[in-house]
């Protein structure tokens, strides 16, 4: 994506409509990213409240996309076409700011317009104005929660979840809470809250997590106490509760084969530094990732390992000595965190699904035949799909002997198959399966 070119006669409101107008017409139009784009977009702003702004009025419009789409629908009497892509991003961004956002009305409609012109449309700026004005005047027609899901995806929720679908489909379109994760070896959780507190910043903790802050309104990265210093990281309510399921042994020797971006890892080593812990990941750049978390949060050690290999493929990092325990976080759909990848619903299709069940089997088996006997696997997706999940453990254990189930108690949410299910906005956590399975031979 282009970096946007708004001469100083434009200030930085308009900059930022600028920017995210051109990411949203990369995601929405070109089938970009979110991740991607907001990564090579974010860096040229360089106030983080700025950042901060833009990456708001693109969860907020991809989050409400349906019902921004609709009203373009309803209200223009042509449809913008593929030449169109940033006046159509610059009209969801500009939608998102009056309706999800709720940002004062005349200072989102002023930049709004004038970044049409930044973006070379000056003769659309009278009818994005008008656009504009009709949703704060009349308000936006309402799509159904379910609307922005693709129709095979939509009947596949119900058909596994079935009253409970209408719970996530509206909790998958509402932002979810920022929660972080304090480093046990930087701090304990009440100093942090001390912290947080004397810098005017409202959170509290939560019963069911014990290195968790879950703040009050989500702030930037950069104007988190202690964050460039490794003291806390953010971190989901369902991604941390994988340290309480995988629970090794002081000093285990423990596998993270899908590590990347590595906050699991860290989160291990922050509950036990002393574990020997090798953390793969299939792609290298992703992998560098891992290691920049672990630096961050001041847990490189001898005793960390780091391979950017495939797991399935043993010969090609496997020293031959099990693991005492062996974390699996799959590839999946990501349906359980669409809320903060609201591009999945742009970009699944689905013959993805297929595919991603034969990664997740090849490297179910591949995890077990590096597990010790007596030592223990948890499988962990963030999908709601029961054959990404519970279906494709019972897969597993149909064809795998010596392999039993562990239950895991009802905090990790609805009973599913072997495992458990939570499903996103419960708890105020992600969409999370897991499973943890003990080799009895």
């Amino acid at each position: 994506m282009s970096t946007p070119t708004v001469g100083s006669a434009f200030g930085p409101g308009v900059a930022t409509r600028v920017l995210a107008a051109r990411v949203l017409a990369a995601v929405v139009v070109r089938g970009r990213s979110l991740k991607a784009e907001l990564a090579a977009a974010l860096p040229t702003l360089p106030e983080p409240r700025d950042r901060a702004l833009v990456e708001a009025i693109c969860f907020a419009a991809l989050r409400r996309r349906s019902t921004y789409e609709a009203a373009l629908a309803n209200w223009l009497e042509r449809p913008l076409g593929s030449r169109d892509a940033e006046l159509t991003g610059l009209l969801l961004a500009g939608f998102a700011q009056i309706d999800a956002l709720q940002l004062p009305a005349h200072a989102a409609l002023s930049a709004t317009v004038e970044a049409c012109r930044a973006l070379g449309r000056p003769r659309q700026a009278g009818m994005v104005n008008a656009l504009l004005r009709r949703a704060q005047r009349e308000g936006l027609p309402q799509a159904a929660p379910d609307a922005a899901w693709p129709a095979w995806l939509r009947t596949q929720v119900r058909a596994d979840w079935g009253d409970l679908a209408d719970e996530i489909f509206l909790a998958s379109a509402a932002p979810g809470p920022m929660w972080l994760r304090v480093n046990r070896q930087r701090s304990s959780r009440q100093d942090y809250l001390a912290v947080l507190a004397a810098a005017g910043i409202e959170a509290q903790g939560d019963s069911m997590l014990a290195d968790a802050v879950r703040l009050a309104q989500p702030l930037p990265v950069a104007l988190l106490p202690g964050f460039a210093d490794g003291v806390v990281s953010i971190q989901d309510g369902s991604a941390q509760q994988v340290a309480d399921a995988l629970a090794p042994a002081i000093g285990a020797r423990v596998l993270d084969a899908c590590a990347a971006p590595g906050g699991k890892s860290a989160h291990l080593l922050e509950r036990d530094p002393s574990l020997c812990l090798t953390a793969l990941d299939v792609d290298a750049r992703r992998l560098r990732r891992v290691g920049e978390t672990l630096a961050r949060v001041g847990l490189e050690s001898p005793d960390v390992h780091l391979h950017a290999a495939d797991a399935t493929a043993l010969d090609s990092w496997w020293d031959g000595v099990g693991f005492d325990a062996v974390l699996l976080d799959a590839p999946c759909s990501a349906t359980g965190i669409v809320r903060r990848q609201p591009d999945v619903l742009l970009h699944r299709r689905p013959d993805d699904l297929p595919a991603l069940q034969h990664t997740q089997a090849r490297l179910l088996d591949a995890a077990w035949q590096v597990l010790r006997p007596g030592g223990h696997l948890v499988y962990t997706t963030c999908s709601l799909l029961r054959q990404e999940n519970d279906q494709q453990v019972e897969r597993f254990l149909a064809r795998t002997a010596g392999a039993q189930v562990q239950a895991l108690p009802e905090t990790f949410g609805h009973a599913a198959g072997a495992g458990r299910q939570r499903l996103p906005g419960e708890h105020g956590f992600d969409g999370f399966y897991f499973a943890r399975i003990r080799k009895n031979s």
